[in-house]
């Protein structure tokens, strides 16, 4: 992105941010779909996520070394990222929250909270691991996000999910 304009830069910023959230809201309204039982609608508002995404991921390569670093480096700004939206963020959010009696959102914020405090002890021990050339499996609690190294808990340790509750990510 050295020889774009600036313009175009935050464009490509946009236009990738967009088709991202677009792609996560489709998924959504597909399950939404099924739940009611159209089926094909489903079928189409997960085909068209996909495009989406397709368009994100191309979007996101543009804009390559600006956001795409190398592997250590991706993973030292994930680990930062994660501790900013853990300890800034979301105390404000549940704050609010709070205050405006939204139990319910109250609680999903603390458990992303704990959640991406979790994600940075990852990115942290990922690094480690990629120097020690380790392999770890991860399993993703599908209630609130808890990943999990190695094997899925009897229950997470966020939000109480049962095993079950864990896909492991290939």
């Amino acid at each position: 992105m050295a020889t774009m304009s600036d313009k175009t830069k935050q464009n490509l910023y946009k236009a990738f941010v967009g088709e991202a959230k677009a792609h996560h809201r489709l998924l959504a309204f597909a399950r939404k779909a099924e739940d009611e039982g159209y089926d094909q609608v489903a079928k189409l508002f997960r085909a068209v996520a996909a495009a989406e995404g397709i368009h994100a991921e191309r979007h996101l390569r543009l804009m390559g070394d600006a956001v795409i670093r190398s592997t250590e480096e991706n993973l030292e700004y994930s680990f930062e990222q994660e501790t900013t939206v853990n300890q800034v963020y979301y105390p404000k959010f549940i704050q609010e929250a709070e205050a405006e009696g939204e139990a319910a959102v109250a609680v999903t914020f603390k458990d992303a909270r704990d959640v991406e405090e979790r994600h940075a002890e990852l990115y942290k021990h990922a690094l480690g691991a990629m120097l020690r050339d380790e392999m770890h499996d991860y399993h993703v609690c599908q209630v609130c996000g808890y990943v999990a190294e190695m094997r899925a808990p009897e229950s997470c340790p966020v939000c109480g999910a049962k095993r079950d509750h864990f896909r492991a990510v290939l």
